[in-house]
């Protein structure tokens, strides 16, 4: 099993002495995964889009200053700083950025770090923000982002790349450097939806949802399996392998040991309660074939974060030693 965490890249922890310290802690602590969040801009108007509340609300927007490090910036950053931790993004949103520079500065940073680039890809839910940085329409995100991963593909393992898409075409080029990475840098698609399972299937290495989609609840490891279940579903009748899609988990409400979260139906929530909880919750993902999962361990102080990322790796992450 994998563990990783999200490093500040907004707000008050978004600074370099806070980012290094969270990130060393992570290294030296044994975790897998530094993961980056995604934003541009911040619209000051946002409409109650966010599908990670039952509200719609963006409560995090509202509080925020505006802030955000640009991710694969960041994540150079703490490459130079780091040695062996993996470094994702979680996630990009696709259509934000030129897919060729996009496929260019994950393949530098992996080439740079040794091969240590994962990129979280995923659509969007702001229309605010798509049409602030000049991307394609919002409600055409679905294809453009799987255009933009068959180019960043393309670019990645051909040597003489060629695409003739709907949205960008090129040929005659040469694309250096390739990833250190082979067959590629590894792509998790976010996302919950049938879509975006669709797109895990067709482009993806692995299957990254999270736990806090109120359409969509894979907060207990029945519902999980439910979705896992759909997904190779729609693998299997596109003719994928299942056991060639990784599945891994992003615990977007848990920050490790904490009061358990209660459901609807008078449940615990996965990965939240006391430190059995937890261990017994990753256990049931990893039977189902979670093979990663990131916690969410950002606090209010870099000092509290600290706090959390040692005490999980002393409480949790030994039941799940590497052999």
């Amino acid at each position: 099993m994998q563990f990783g965490f999200p490093i500040p890249n907004g707000g008050a922890m978004a600074r370099v002495e806070d980012i290094l310290k969270i990130s060393a802690a992570g290294e030296q602590a044994g975790f897998d995964i530094l993961a980056i969040p995604d934003h541009v801009v911040m619209p000051r108007t946002i409409a109650p889009n966010y599908p990670y509340s039952k509200s719609g609300d963006a409560t995090f927007a509202t509080i925020s200053d505006g802030t955000f490090l640009e991710p694969f910036a960041l994540m150079s950053y703490v490459a130079a700083r780091t040695e062996k931790i993996k470094l994702m993004t979680s996630v990009i949103v696709v259509p934000y950025r030129e897919p060729m520079l996009t496929a260019k500065l994950a393949s530098t940073i992996d080439d740079l770090s040794g091969g240590r680039v994962i990129l979280g890809c995923g659509v969007g839910w702001m229309p605010e923000e798509f049409k602030a940085v000049g991307s394609p329409p919002f409600e055409e995100r679905g294809k453009v982002t799987d255009e933009y991963i068959d180019i960043y593909t393309e670019l990645w393992t051909k040597d003489n790349p060629e695409f003739n898409g709907q949205y960008r075409s090129f040929n005659d080029l040469m694309f250096a450097p390739k990833p250190i990475q082979k067959p590629h840098i590894p792509i998790w698609i976010g996302g919950e939806s049938v879509p975006a399972m669709r797109r895990v299937v067709r482009r993806g290495q692995a299957w990254f949802p999270s736990d806090a989609n109120p359409k969509t609840p894979f907060d207990t490891a029945k519902r999980f399996q439910n979705g896992v279940n759909k997904l190779y579903e729609i693998a299997e009748k596109e003719g994928r392998l299942t056991e060639s899609i990784n599945l891994a988990f992003w615990a977007i409400s848990s920050c490790g040991v904490c009061e358990a979260i209660k459901l609807d139906d008078g449940s615990r929530k996965a990965f939240t309660g006391n430190a059995d909880d937890i261990i017994e919750d990753i256990k049931a993902y990893e039977k189902i074939g979670v093979k990663s999962i990131l916690f969410n361990f950002l606090q209010d102080s870099c000092e509290a974060t600290v706090d959390k990322i040692e005490a999980f790796a002393e409480e949790i992450m030994p039941y799940f030693a590497k052999n």
